[in-house]
């Protein structure tokens, strides 16, 4: 299907009108729907200022913006004056290649204030709003100007002021990892730097009490707010800084210890945007799109090579103790941390790739990941010379690459390779070419990026402007041999997988593989429930859902997953990506009926529709698959048993559906009887409402198919 484009770009009237004092102006502009408002204005000091309403109450109070603390000059943040101000409109409705949907609609009204100083250099900042139903963002564009070629950023000071002490689930300001608990606690009492000595994590920075984003609010009034940032590309990632006295927050970019310095630009460019979204219902914020339609359309063309796809792999055995990545068999830590000493014995051989091939060809999985393929990794982790250990072409003597890939293919099964770079950044830049030439040579289309540890150069940070240049670099390199990537310890999602459309997945939230070694006892059941609502709403995540043997004491004894089976097989619509794993050992699928519903549900969706839900408690997503047309529910619950009631009143009139219900079965309990699963068929149609009766810590899995008399 091409493209519809209904593209308008019309000029709207503005009010530009003078003050009680000549030095200071005003502009407003509201969203297509005016319930979302955004009003401009200067200080008497020449201060740029915004506030924010929804349906008409103030939900971001005057706020200061427009802020800049740069090094060899003078703050660029007062003395400004309004030297244009223009709006217009757009609305398009582009077609993603993969994803939640695939029609969406871009519509917003924008803004664009262009300010220059009044003496001295008379430097110039342009501020442009674009204002949807859903939300707003914000950038600044520093234009081609006489008195300004460079600019080297301390600071940028951007400022959040709250109406209240909202309810907030947030994770901390770590410059360095994303792979923190979320908290739930009000604005005031949040405390990020408590969360600094992790012992689950490799490498961790937490400076001040700052939080990441996106960060997810719930106001008195019942309102839901989300801030985040979209199009990060050339600059470093943004955490807020929390003011508990002021209820206000401020961006805090990451720095580096080798420059001193958080951006440095050559002007003209432009900064990523400042993201507020709004919704009424919690669920809205998981439909928004509002982070994708910042960014600028698809600039690699087809992507067809790409397909959307459930994958096994070689990777879970690791996290159990059962395999591990080297040969040598004398590591005992896992991709994050030391762990108990692994069994000795090599995952990526030949005869076991063929057997995870052997079971996806034969259970309607389309790729295999090898992880450990590769050789270095008896030298990775935990050591400060680890540039040049990595290769990423040659594999170890018991892994035949070409033998597998012929396989592979055989079988009908791709394979997903591995480049775990340890964060030795210059080894990985240097092979880039080489790997991705190779990957193309045997027509294997994605790889799983890792970047354990800290980064090498040392001083700098997995999340500040050299790295967030590393990981859009290997994507745009990438592209041209037909390379996807999915990245782990990677950068925040901002949406660029509209841009570049080969970003596909990304980790950045504590994973699945926590549950197998992590010393707090794994992932608590209200995790996935929080996820949803802060770090889904950025983009897709690769979680490594359907763990099936739950405990798995014959490999960790004090570890397990904290879910029931019903809740890791929702998790496949819950979680949003476009490659999902069946990440358990292949032999705890083999005659368990629950791994029908893994063989049957859909990775690529025509459309999505959230149920219910609410933040950290529940939620009930559903979604239709593309191609066949077939709906897949999924709902999850937190510590909580819930009963819940459904209305399938999105599914096509006057046809019968078959359901498939997998759900949790009596007694069921994340930690009592995690196993414990009943399946059962229905007749359903679009008048039908089902309920769902959810154990803590469970979930339902539901498939929807039409019944073809």
């Amino acid at each position: 299907m091409k493209n519809s484009l209904k593209l308008s770009i019309v000029l709207l009237s503005i009010v530009l009108f003078s003050c009680s004092k000549k030095s200071e102006w005003q502009t407003a502009i509201a969203s297509p729907d005016e319930n979302v408002k955004i009003e401009f204005k200067l200080t008497e000091n020449g201060k740029p200022t915004y506030l924010v309403a929804f349906k008409n109450k103030y939900i971001i109070k005057t706020s200061t913006f427009g802020s800049f603390d740069l090094k060899g000059m003078a703050s660029l943040n007062e003395n400004f004056e309004i030297i244009n101000a223009t709006s217009s409109n757009f609305n398009e409705v582009w077609e993603m290649p993969w994803g939640e949907q695939t029609e969406v609609e871009n519509n917003y009204n924008e803004l664009k204030i262009e300010l220059q100083e009044k003496a001295d250099l008379k430097r110039k900042l342009t501020i442009i709003f674009r204002v949807y139903d859903d939300g707003l963002g914000f950038r600044y564009e520093f234009p081609e100007q006489e008195n300004l070629s460079e600019v080297i950023i301390i600071d940028e000071n951007t400022q959040f002021k709250l109406t209240g002490n909202h309810m907030v689930w947030w994770s901390p300001g770590d410059w360095d990892i994303y792979e923190h608990l979320y908290n739930t606690s009000k604005f005031a009492e949040i405390d990020a730097l408590s969360k600094a000595n992790n012992p689950n994590l490799a490498q961790t920075y937490i400076p001040e009490n700052a939080v990441n984003t996106p960060v997810t609010m719930k106001t008195n009034e019942g309102l839901y707010l989300s801030f985040h940032e979209a199009s990060l590309v050339d600059y470093s990632d943004m955490t807020l800084k929390i003011d508990k006295e002021n209820l206000s927050m401020s961006s805090e970019l990451v720095g580096s210890e080798i420059t001193g310095y958080k951006v440095k630009r050559t002007v003209p460019f432009h900064t990523p945007w400042r993201t507020l979204q709004i919704a009424e219902k919690a669920g809205d914020l998981i439909e928004s799109l509002l982070i994708v339609n910042l960014n600028e359309p698809n600039k690699i063309g087809d992507v067809s090579w790409f397909k959307p796809t459930k994958y096994t792999g070689i990777w879970w055995e690791m996290h159990l103790g059962k395999s591990t990545w080297d040969m040598s068999a004398q590591q005992d830590m896992s991709s994050h941390t030391t762990q108990a000493k692994p069994h000795g014995k090599h995952g990526a051989t030949t005869e076991n790739a063929k057997a995870y091939i052997d079971f996806s060809a034969n259970n309607n999985i389309g790729a295999v990941l090898v992880e450990g393929w590769n050789t270095g990794w008896e030298h990775w982790i935990g050591f400060e010379d680890r540039e040049g250990v990595f290769d990423f072409v040659t594999p170890y003597s018991d892994y035949d690459l070409n033998e597998v890939v012929r396989y592979g293919k055989e079988k009908g099964v791709e394979i997903i390779t591995h480049h775990e770079t340890s964060a030795a950044t210059e080894t990985y830049e240097k092979q880039q070419d080489t790997a991705y030439a190779l990957m193309q040579s045997l027509g294997i289309h994605t790889v799983k990026t890792g970047y354990v540890g800290k980064i090498l150069p040392k001083g700098e940070y997995h999340h500040g402007q050299y790295m967030v240049n590393q990981y859009n670099n290997a994507v745009i390199k990438a592209a041209k041999y037909q390379v996807a990537i999915n990245a782990h310890e990677p950068i925040k999602d901002t949406g660029l997988r509209r841009t570049y459309p080969n970003t596909i997945s990304r980790e950045g939230l504590r994973g699945q593989e926590f549950n197998a070694w992590a010393s707090d006892g794994g992932n608590p059941p209200e995790h996935l429930p929080i996820i949803a609502f802060t770090r889904m709403v950025a983009g897709p995540i690769d979680y490594t859902p359907g763990i099936f043997d739950i405990k798995f004491d014959k490999w960790k004894k004090d570890n397990q997953v904290n879910t029931t089976i019903a809740q890791q097989l929702a998790l496949y619509v819950v979680i949003y990506s476009p490659i999902q794993m069946a990440a358990d050992l292949i032999e705890n699928y083999e005659r368990n009926p629950a791994l029908q519903f893994i063989k049957d549900v859909g990775v690529d969706w025509i459309q999505t529709k959230v149920l219910n839900g609410e933040v950290g408690d529940f939620v009930t997503i559903a979604r239709q698959e593309k191609g066949t047309e077939n709906w897949f529910i999924g709902s999850v619950t937190d510590e909580n048993a819930r009963n819940l009631t459904i209305s399938l009143d999105f599914l096509d009139p006057n046809i019968n559906y078959e359901a498939i219900i997998y759900k949790d079965g009596q007694n069921a309990h994340w930690d009592k009887n995690p196993t414990s699963l009943k399946i059962e068929k229905l007749i359903v149609t679009q008048l039908s409402k089902l309920n769902l009766e959810l154990a803590p810590g469970g979930g339902a899995a539901i498939s929807l198919k039409k019944i073809e008399y």
